[in-house]
C-alpha cells in the first residue's frame, strides 16, 4: 500500500475510491474496505481510501475534546494490512473545507484520484458547508464519468454503532468488548520515558509510556493485561493507567511492567495491545499492600496468557 499525504505528482491511475475518517478501522469499516478492494481487483481499478487529518471537527469546531480510537499512525498501520493499493491522507484545513462540492469532485476525485467509481454511504455529505449529498454526487458522476455505489443504511448504521460502542466500552475499561468490535486488540503507542523509578522499588520495574497525541482515547484508569512486540518478539505484561494514589501521584501515567524482560527500551517507540482489564486502580493503606496486590495481578495475568495466547 502506498501512502500519500495530500497528493503526489505521481498519478494513481483509474481508481475506485471510498471516503471517510475510518477511526478504529473496526469490523464495520473492514467490511466496506473489503468491498472496495474486491471491486478494485474485479474491475482492474486501484483501490483508494481518501481520509482526512486532522479530524474535521478539530478544525471547524475547535473541538479539542474529540477523542479518537486510533492515532493517524495506528490507522495507517491497520489499513496497510487490508490489501489497499493507496491511502491518501488529505490535510483538513479551513481552506480545504471551503472547496465547493463541484471543485472537490473535479480537483480531488477526478484530477488527482482518476476515480471511475466511488463507494459511499447513503448519508454522505461533502463540499462547502457539507451542502451536497449522494444524489449530487450521482449527478456529478454522470457529468464526469464515474459510477456511484451506495453503502446501505444498515451497513452505515453498523459502522456508527460500532464506533460508539467501542468508545463507550473503552471509557468503561471493557477492552474485551472493544476488541471484539475492532477485530484486533486496541492499542496505545508511545515513547518509553524514565519515570520516578517507583516500579523498580516495588520489584516491578515499569516502562513509562508517553503518548504524544492528545486526541488519543485513553481507556478507563485501572490495571490491564497487555502484549507488545519488542525487537520482533512478543512480550506480555501488565499495565496501570492512573494516578498512583498509594504514593500520592499527582498526574495520570501509563506504566507497563513486562514479564521476563530486561532489555533497555528507553526512548524507543512501542505499541501496547490491551488484552483484558484486571481491576480498578485503588489506594492501598501501605506500599506492602500494593506489592501484595501486584503479585496477585501478575498471577492472574500469567494464568490468562497461558490459557489464551501462544
Amino acid at each position: 500500500m502506498k501512502i500519500y499525504h495530500n497528493f503526489s505528482e505521481e498519478s494513481i491511475g483509474a481508481s475506485v475510491v471510498t471516503i471517510g475518517t475510518f477511526d478504529g478501522v473496526h469490523i464495520g469499516h473492514q467490511k466496506i474496505i473489503s468491498r472496495l478492494v474486491n471491486c478494485g481487483r474485479q474491475e482492474n481499478l486501484k483501490s483508494v481510501i481518501l481520509t482526512f487529518f486532522p479530524h474535521p471537527r478539530m478544525v471547524l469546531q475547535k473541538d479539542a475534546n474529540i477523542k479518537l480510537i486510533n492515532t493517524i499512525k495506528e490507522r495507517r498501520g491497520i489499513l496497510k494490512s487490508l490489501g489497499l493499493d493507496y491511502l491518501v491522507v488529505q490535510e483538513f484545513t479551513k481552506e480545504f473545507s471551503r472547496l465547493s462540492a463541484e471543485d472537490f469532485v473535479r480537483e480531488i476525485l477526478i484530477n488527482k484520484l482518476k476515480a471511475k467509481k466511488v463507494i459511499i454511504g447513503y448519508d454522505h455529505r461533502f463540499g462547502r458547508n457539507r451542502n451536497a449529498d449522494i444524489e449530487d454526487l450521482k449527478k456529478f458522476g454522470a457529468v464526469y464519468g464515474f459510477e456511484v455505489e451506495e453503502i446501505s443504511a444498515q451497513d452505515i448504521d453498523d459502522v456508527a454503532v460500532s464506533s460508539t460502542k467501542i468508545r463507550n466500552a473503552l471509557k468503561e475499561g471493557d477492552v474485551t468488548k472493544a476488541n471484539a468490535y475492532l477485530g484486533y486488540n486496541f492499542m496505545l503507542s508511545g515513547t518509553v520515558t524514565k519515570g520516578k523509578g517507583l516500579g523498580r522499588q516495588l520489584d516491578y520495574p515499569t516502562a513509562n509510556i508517553q503518548i504524544e497525541e492528545d486526541y488519543k482515547l485513553i481507556p478507563k484508569q485501572g490495571a490491564y493485561i497487555v502484549k507488545s512486540t519488542v525487537e520482533y518478539s512478543n512480550v506480555y505484561g501488565m499495565m496501570n493507567i492512573g494516578m498512583n494514589p498509594t504514593v500520592n501521584g499527582s498526574k495520570e501515567t501509563i506504566e507497563v511492567h513486562f514479564f521476563n524482560f530486561n532489555k533497555d527500551i528507553y526512548n524507543k517507540t512501542i505499541q501496547i495491545e490491551l488484552l483484558k482489564r484486571i481491576r480498578d486502580e485503588e489506594k492501598f493503606e501501605s506500599v506492602d499492600a500494593l506489592k501484595d496486590q501486584l503479585a496477585r495481578d501478575k498471577e492472574m495475568a500469567l494464568t490468562y496468557i497461558a490459557n489464551h495466547h501462544d
